[in-house]
């Protein structure tokens, strides 16, 4: 039983890890944090610019989506964006 419970969690970790690889490749964890999350009424422009160069950047909108982040810039969107977007879909 031990050796089945072993297998999950390390198994269950393993996909974690690489659902989540994007992360550490997604170029707003080498930039500041500050401007993916600005003040009402902030430039979101320098954040944006930032997701157009980055590799990973459908995968954090998907992401962002999965996840109903309210906050913040992902995936190159404003929460407003993905609002937007979700409701196109729908």
């Amino acid at each position: 039983m031990s050796e089945l419970f072993d297998l999950l969690v390390v198994g269950d970790e393993a996909g974690l890890e690489e659902e989540l690889g994007w992360q550490e490749r997604a170029l707003c964890a080498q930039t500041d944090p500050e401007s993916f999350f600005p003040e009402k009424g902030g430039s979101t422009r320098e954040a944006k610019k930032v997701c157009l160069a980055c590799e990973v950047r459908n995968e954090c909108l998907e992401y962002a989506l999965a996840n109903d982040e309210r906050f913040g810039i992902w995936g190159g969107l404003s929460e407003r964006e993905r609002r937007r977007l979700k409701k196109a879909v729908v």
